[in-house]
């Protein structure tokens, strides 16, 4: 802990997080124009409104790539309208060559990597930390998302706002209508002002443009670099109550028994305060819920699956625990789920929001019992208190009891620090994080001390442009194991430096930017014994301007292996220390080309022997409707202990013939399981808040050459929501 305090003082000595002292441009301001009581906007991408000629529009964007700073190279105007219960944005984003514009993606929430996009956030508190998040297309898609700044960069898009928009594309470029309802947002009633910020993407000369902040180091996703929408004069969020009841039925066939019935739940939404929501869910089903991605693993620690469900997604930007760290006292995904396989979910009740000063996130679940799982209660706790400009001080507690008396009830307890500034040396960013965390004993006196079941750790980061650096310093306990969390490796220190260098060829007109990088990783167990050394070397990136890109990394790797590892069935390698290097090579196309391919070899030694690892994808949009994407993975590994190889498949075809309706499929192959799995969902958004779902899941299992289904099942769930 030595070497943690020294580090903490040292940055603390520089006064690198100064209170005041700004060196950026001033902030953009623009009005928002209230409109008449008997105006409206209807909603058809067309800005012909009288409220759209009297509204001051926003114009002055500058790039942020490739120039930056250098004016727009096609003109944008954005203005601000509102009435009692909306807010409304009209977008024209023009272009001289219309016939250039690209808009494959409709799909809510999609990528948009390859398309022409128009993004803003939305600073409701102007506390420069958080933000919503918007972003459209060409095509009509909806985006959207929770951004709150840190040292981890959070950004939810699980979020799902209920807005609306409507767009026209014509010989002039693009237009937009947006309606975003009051209800939607939390904010200050009292306050007339907001932070305010827009993005344009210009895709086929990989353009961004930014209204505010336009700098590198700056940008849309910091909301500190926003400029300032004034004129918010009474506006309402109405009474604050949301109900969303659902209905569902399914019929599914598992070892050759067939089942059928049919459930009714609700959701319950309400605004405690205007920053203060509080949500409850009865009888929660999350049959609509994506497929997991399949991953081979021949490591020797559980890979780390992401949350996709809903209710635990919406508002779970606040649980996030020093966030770049690796450390995970509450993972969703430890409720309602074991092994994988669903557990019902009785009862759900969360409040999240700000109170002041505060972040909050409280959280409270009751799964019922399943086989051999007893009943099991869960509660969350999270508070986070913000100081300074950018920085905050943080804490978490969590609950995991069970019905069964023999089994002790589980708390985890942590407190984190993260301390950002933008103001760094003038106008560079840096950041510190420190975390500390623990939980009570597993079993009844099993023995464990404090140190055993806690982890800590600090990190010190410096994410600018031309330079990237950071340094990490973590320790984990033997015993660190958090009952709601997540744990992959413990009983280890770890010193972690990384060091980029992304240059920029001014004479170089297809290059856009090199990439060189160095990594090192150190990791002992607690008593000093070295077990993970790993030493990587990016000689050589380059993202070329079209948005093509090759990387190759050499590394070099030391391995000590405390105990035999099973690597592949019948192979095992012995206790011992291990050396082996390897070379990466990677690379990709512009995801704007109506093909798209990427790829990566990874080749050299690998453990007592040899790999060769291939992974190829490809996605290929023949319109804006169609979207077909594959992907395989190969592993050929050939050990003294034995040889083997793995293969992965995924085929994913996606039908979206217009934003609010899709249906989408998903085919994934692995031979380690040797398991087979469709999945097909169809998705039609009726309105904006009510959806209609039918998921259909078969999944096989290889019998030598021949697939015998193990499981196949069909579910059809419609919601509604009401607002009051």
């Amino acid at each position: 802990m030595q070497k943690f305090v020294i580090l903490l003082l040292f940055v603390c000595a520089c006064g690198a997080w100064p209170a005041a002292a700004q060196t950026a441009d001033p902030a953009p301001r623009m009005a928002a124009t209230r409109m008449d009581a008997n105006e409206r906007v209807v909603l058809d991408g067309v800005l012909d409104e009288a409220v759209w000629a009297r509204a001051v529009p926003a114009t002055d964007f500058r790039q942020q790539e490739p120039l930056e700073g250098a004016p727009a190279s096609e003109p944008t105007e954005i203005r601000i309208a509102y009435d009692a219960n909306n807010l409304y944005i009209g977008a024209e984003l023009f272009d001289s060559d219309p016939s250039g514009i690209k808009g494959f993606q409709r799909q809510r929430d999609a990528g948009l990597g390859s398309d022409d996009r128009f993004m803003w956030i939305l600073d409701t508190f102007r506390d420069g930390r958080t933000a919503y998040f918007f972003e459209i297309n060409p095509a009509g898609l909806l985006g959207d998302g929770l951004l709150r700044i840190g040292s981890g960069g959070n950004m939810s898009k699980s979020w799902d706002g209920i807005w609306d928009v409507r767009v026209r594309r014509h010989q002039r470029g693009w237009t937009a209508e947006i309606r975003i309802p009051f209800r939607t947002l939390n904010f200050n009633p009292q306050s007339e002002s907001w932070g305010i910020n827009f993005q344009r993407t210009i895709r086929r000369k990989s353009e961004e443009l930014v209204w505010s902040g336009y700098r590198r180091n700056q940008g849309l996703f910091l909301p500190i670099n926003a400029g300032v929408l004034t004129g918010l004069q009474g506006i309402s969020q109405g009474l604050g109550l949301e109900a969303k009841p659902y209905i569902a039925a399914n019929r599914s066939t598992i070892a050759g028994v067939t089942d059928s019935g049919a459930d009714i739940g609700l959701d319950l939404g309400y605004s405690v305060t205007p920053s203060l929501r509080l949500a409850m869910t009865v009888n929660t089903d999350f049959a609509e819920t994506e497929v997991d991605d399949r991953q081979v693993n021949l490591t020797r620690f559980p890979l780390f699956f992401p949350e996709r469900r809903q209710f635990f997604l919406e508002g779970s930007s606040v649980y996030n625990f020093a966030g770049s760290n690796g450390v995970n006292p509450f993972f969703s995904r430890r409720i309602g789920l074991v092994g994988g396989e669903p557990i019902p979910v009785q009862f759900g009740a969360r409040l999240g929001g700000q109170a002041g000063a505060w972040d909050v996130g409280l959280l409270q679940v009751r799964t019922g019992a399943e086989g051999a799982v007893p009943t099991e209660d869960f509660s969350v706790a999270r508070l986070r208190r913000n100081f300074f400009a950018q920085s905050s001080i943080g804490a978490i507690y969590t609950r995991r009891s069970a019905d069964d008396l023999a089994l002790p009830d589980h708390h985890t307890y942590g407190a984190d620090l993260d301390m950002s500034t933008s103001t760094f040396l003038g106008n560079r960013n840096l950041q510190f994080e420190a975390f500390f965390a623990a939980h009570t004993e597993s079993t009844r006196d099993d023995g464990t001390t404090i140190g055993d079941r806690s982890a800590r750790g600090i990190r010190l980061n410096y994410p600018n442009n031309v330079w990237q650096a950071h340094v990490s310093l973590r320790e984990f306990g033997a015993a660190w194991n958090p009952a709601a969390g997540f744990a992959p490796r413990r009983g280890f220190r770890r010193l972690q430096p990384t060091v980029s260098w992304n240059p920029r060829p001014a004479r170089l007109a297809q290059v856009r930017e090199f990439q060189f990088q160095l990594f090192f990783e150190h990791l002992t167990d607690l008593d000093g014994v070295l077990e993970t050394r790993r030493l990587a070397a990016r000689p050589l990136g380059i993202r070329f301007t079209p948005g093509d890109r090759i990387e190759v990394e050499v590394a070099n790797q030391y391995e000590f292996l405390a105990g035999a590892f099973r690597i592949a069935d019948g192979i095992v390698l012995a206790p011992g220390e291990y050396s082996f290097s390897d070379i990466t090579v990677n690379g990709s196309t512009a995801n704007q080309r109506v093909l798209s391919v990427r790829g990566e070899m990874q080749f050299g030694q690998f453990w007592s022997g040899t790999r060769r690892r291939t992974e190829l994808g490809a996605t290929v949009r023949p319109n804006g409707s169609l979207n077909l994407s594959g992907v395989i993975e190969r592993q050929d590994v050939s050990l003294p202990e034995g040889e083997f190889d793995t293969t992965l498949m995924r085929v994913n075809a996606n039908w979206t013939p217009t934003p609010f309706a899709s249906l989408t499929n998903s085919l994934q192959y692995d031979d380690v399981s040797r398991g087979l799995g469709l999945n097909t969902r169809l998705r039609w958004i009726v309105r904006p808040g009510s959806d209609f779902y039918f998921v259909y899941a078969h999944n096989w299992r290889d019998g030598d050459g021949r697939f015998i289904t193990l499981s196949r099942g069909a579910t059809t769930k419609l919601n509604y929501t009401h607002r009051f």
